[in-house]
């Protein structure tokens, strides 16, 4: 991560810099992927200001404190940061999430044939139902297919079921 510091109406001491650099990483432990963090600090009449803009992967997140005290400015902005980047760090993963779960329910197979020579793959999409193992094999001794395909509600994850003779099965958990 770089780190861009400006001092505005004063000068910048040792202390303050290594108190910011400090600061920025607890930011790091949060969300690992934040490129630039830009500090602005300012001495004003009503007391010291920080802004602190952070540029992160098609993210461009600001703050800015209001403190009589320096250091307590600068943790107040990286407070304040750090919700915003938890925030978005949540909206990331809840999205990614919910696309997964409305794509569990259905899975794709590919089967291949050859037609004179050439292969040619034909995708089926079947309906995984929420089923336990006892479940879908009592299930299975009234289909006619070779497999079950059905989402294991003690894993919570895809299963596929293959008959392999009249009394041996064999379970592939993906």
């Amino acid at each position: 991560m770089q780190i861009t510091i400006t001092a505005r109406h004063f000068d910048l001491t040792n202390a303050i810099r290594d108190h910011i650099d400090g600061s920025l990483v607890r930011l790091e432990r949060y969300f690992d992927h934040i490129m630039t963090a830009n500090f602005i600090l300012s001495f004003e009449k009503n007391g010291n200001k920080v802004e602190l803009i952070v540029h992160a992967p098609k993210h461009n997140l600001k703050c800015d404190t209001l403190e009589k005290d320096m250091y307590l400015a600068i943790d107040n902005a990286v407070d304040k940061m750090e919700k915003q980047i938890k925030k978005m760090k949540d909206k990331w993963s809840d999205h990614n999430k919910k696309s997964l779960k409305e794509n569990l329910h259905f899975v794709y197979a590919d089967l291949i044939e050859r037609n004179e020579g050439k292969k040619v793959v034909k995708i089926k999409r079947i309906l995984a139902e929420n089923l336990t193992v006892k479940d879908a094999l009592e299930k299975f001794d009234n289909l006619d297919s070779i497999y079950l395909v059905f989402k294991n509600l003690e894993t919570d994850r895809i299963n596929v079921l293959v008959k392999k003779d009249k009394e041996h099965y064999k379970l592939i958990e993906a």
